[in-house]
């Protein structure tokens, strides 16, 4: 059974209905190919979204949806334990109504996929991927849905999940040793929409506010993530009073926790014009800053954006990818430089690091256009669009 569509798209997860929903009523036609039988995903786990990521959202037409689920951070606190120097970031100072915002990945998807399924796009749930290949004038897409083997063909082919399933010549992967281990965890003191980034030793602790609680990411070296995570809940909290410090006040409960490894992988270029990686599909970055996902939103937009300013006849042609690349050669460098810089440089308790640590943080919050250039790169991204 063979189709043919303008564009095909891999993985109907968020950024791939991202793109999708970018492209509806232009006159492609698009097919998503999701591997779940619903485009469904009760996940708690919570995202950081940018400013830029809502802008994006809203243009979509699904963050009216999500904006009743979702809680805003108006306040971005940084600091190091066992060191001096802080930087605050606040909505006020950069002229914005929130920094960005903060909803459960279930709750981004439910809004996300509705819209999806109100487009012209023909979805294709259930369809287990199992080959894309590309020829001079087309790309193939094999796939098994319903016991059947099937393929369709499209003018190009966009890969926007499965990052970790590219084989390791196909990608470039750097290990932190670390994984996140993540819960939402409740506060003696009401968040106030502030989030907190606090650098320790072991790698950050994030808190997201959430609803009236607090998503954790807490990064933790491998070898003690199987004890953190067996922990009696009242140890836990101890220990994370301990990491943490108090200034929200005692922690008085969280939720069953999780976790999953942290590392950094950016794709090799597609060696056709023809198959693009776009999401997770192209990178995977570490979670500070929560840089990640707002990436590969940035990436369908403004793929979405070439698309439609490209003939359909020219669809798949190298000019368009090469200016694909050209485009978001800078966010994705930038992003990914900036996360691992943190990571490297915060993640340890040497003392002349520490020092040189808390004297970036002071001058952060001492100079206010250094602040606001801060605050716009992890709103917007590296590249201003």
């Amino acid at each position: 059974m063979t189709d043919h569509v303008d564009i095909a798209i891999i993985g109907g997860g968020p950024v791939g209905a991202s793109l999708a929903l970018g492209l509806r009523d232009s006159g492609l036609s698009v097919a998503v190919l999701e591997a779940r039988q619903t485009l469904e995903a009760p996940d708690p786990r919570a995202l950081a979204l940018s400013e830029g990521c809502r802008l994006i959202l809203d243009r979509l037409g699904a963050w009216a949806a999500l904006a009743p689920h979702a809680t805003a951070i108006e306040t971005i606190h940084v600091s190091q334990r066992g060191g001096l120097g802080r930087a605050l970031l606040t909505a006020e100072q950069a002229g914005v109504a929130a920094l960005g915002h903060v909803a459960e990945y279930g709750a981004l998807y439910a809004a996300l996929a509705g819209r999806l399924l109100e487009s012209d796009a023909m979805i294709l749930t259930g369809a287990r991927v199992t080959d894309v290949a590309a020829t001079t004038d087309h790309a193939a897409v094999r796939y098994q849905r319903g016991g059947q083997e099937r393929l369709l063909t499209a003018r190009m082919a966009v890969l926007s999940e499965g990052g970790r399933a590219l084989p390791a010549h196909m990608r470039q992967d750097k290990d932190y040793g670390q994984s996140a281990v993540v819960a939402t965890v409740s506060t003696q003191r009401p968040h106030g929409r502030r989030a907190y980034e606090r650098f320790t030793a072991e790698g950050p602790i994030a808190l997201l506010p959430l609803g009236d609680d607090y998503a954790l990411v807490w990064t933790t070296p491998a070898a003690r993530v199987e004890e953190r995570l067996a922990l009696p809940d009242a140890e836990f909290l101890v220990q994370l009073q301990a990491a943490f410090g108090d200034r929200q006040g005692r922690f008085t409960a969280c939720t069953p926790r999780a976790a999953f490894p942290l590392k950094l992988t950016l794709a090799a270029p597609s060696t056709s014009p023809r198959v693009l990686r776009i999401g997770n599909a192209a990178h995977v970055l570490h979670p500070v800053a929560g840089q990640g996902f707002n990436l590969g939103v940035r990436d369908a937009w403004q793929l979405a954006q070439i698309l439609l300013d490209t003939p359909r006849e020219h669809l798949g042609e190298a000019v368009l990818s090469g200016a694909y690349a050209a485009k978001r050669r800078v966010d994705v460098l930038g992003g990914s430089l900036m996360t691992d810089i943190l990571v490297e440089a915060f993640s340890n308790d040497r003392p002349l690091l520490g020092h040189a640590r808390g004297a970036a943080l002071v001058l952060l919050d001492l100079l206010p256009p250094l602040k606001n250039l801060f605050a716009r790169k992890m709103m917007f991204g590296a590249q201003t669009w």
